[in-house]
């Protein structure tokens, strides 16, 4: 791999595109990458996924390349702006994206919806609620209840699209760090992908969701987007502004800030996922629900 990385690379950089063969990841099922076999070298389909993703390209879809053999095409990703650069509304690329598509995503929100537990006719809050897609996660954790739903989006034309997504729901349109003093308490808070953009104070929103929006029994749900979407694609890890590749700084000290502060408030807490880190908490005194999987 340490030859044929710098390879690939360069004649991606230089062509927009590389072909060549493998031996076929199929015929080695159970070898670990780097172990010899008649064909070539092991390395598994998620070696070439990975690869694709590092260097920034579509792996196509594969052909037969001779007994034991295939062959693979990295294309370069075509130029694309990144998908706030038309706001959050409908007609920016976020509006596009559908988290739920991604299988670890959806395991992993559906278990951690499962984890808070919030009864039947519960009082659910989701912050940053954009289009809404998130929610359509309810009724595949729970279908057997309902639950009173209030979303909260700075962008008029998001709360807009939420509302005409899940029309039971009440959305308002304004800024979290000034929620309306009347929308009560929750047994779940959900904020996903928002507690690092621009303006928002993590510790003081948190604190005020525990102190204020929380019922005794209520658990959160925190989303940390360790990924980038741009141009149809999601690539693996956190980016920071001018750094060239993902560093996961940032975002290990958001989750262990939120993490501590909860713990220290009695909470217990779970961080799981990969695209998206979610951290739930849940009160310590509670008993954690086992039957979690979709």
């Amino acid at each position: 791999m340490s030859v044929l990385l710098p390879a690939v690379r360069d004649r991606l950089r230089a062509a927009g595109e590389v072909t060549f063969s493998v031996p076929d990841p199929d015929a080695g099922l159970g070898r670990y990458a780097g172990e010899v076999t008649p064909h070539g070298t092991h390395r598994p389909w998620s070696t070439w996924t990975d690869l694709a993703d590092l260097l920034g390209a579509h792996l196509l879809t594969p052909d037969r390349a001779g007994e034991g053999r295939v062959r693979l095409t990295l294309r370069a990703h075509a130029p694309a702006r990144d998908p706030d650069y038309a706001g959050y509304g409908p007609d920016g690329d976020w509006a596009r994206v559908n988290k739920l598509e991604d299988p670890i995503f959806l395991a992993t929100f559906v278990e951690a919806l499962r984890r808070v537990n919030p009864p039947q006719g519960g009082r659910v809050l989701a912050l940053g609620v954009n289009a809404g897609y998130e929610l359509d996660a309810l009724p595949l954790a729970f279908p057997d209840r309902t639950f009173e739903v209030v979303g909260v989006d700075l962008d008029p034309a998001a709360a807009q699209a939420a509302r005409e997504r899940h029309p039971q729901a009440v959305i308002h349109a304004a800024d979290v760090n000034a929620l309306p003093p009347d929308l009560g308490r929750f047994d779940l808070i959900l904020a996903l992908s928002l507690l690092q953009s621009p303006g928002v104070r993590q510790d003081v929103l948190l604190a005020t969701l525990r102190r204020q929006h929380l019922t005794p029994g209520g658990g959160l749900i925190l989303g940390y987007p360790n990924a980038r979407y741009r141009g149809g694609t999601l690539s693996y890890g956190a980016r920071m502004r001018n750094y060239a590749r993902p560093d996961l700084s940032l975002l290990a000290a958001d989750v262990t800030n939120a993490r501590r502060g909860l713990q220290k408030h009695d909470y217990k807490v779970f961080v799981t996922g990969k695209y998206e880190v979610l951290l739930t908490a849940i009160p310590a005194h509670t008993t954690t629900p086992t039957d979690l999987e979709l």
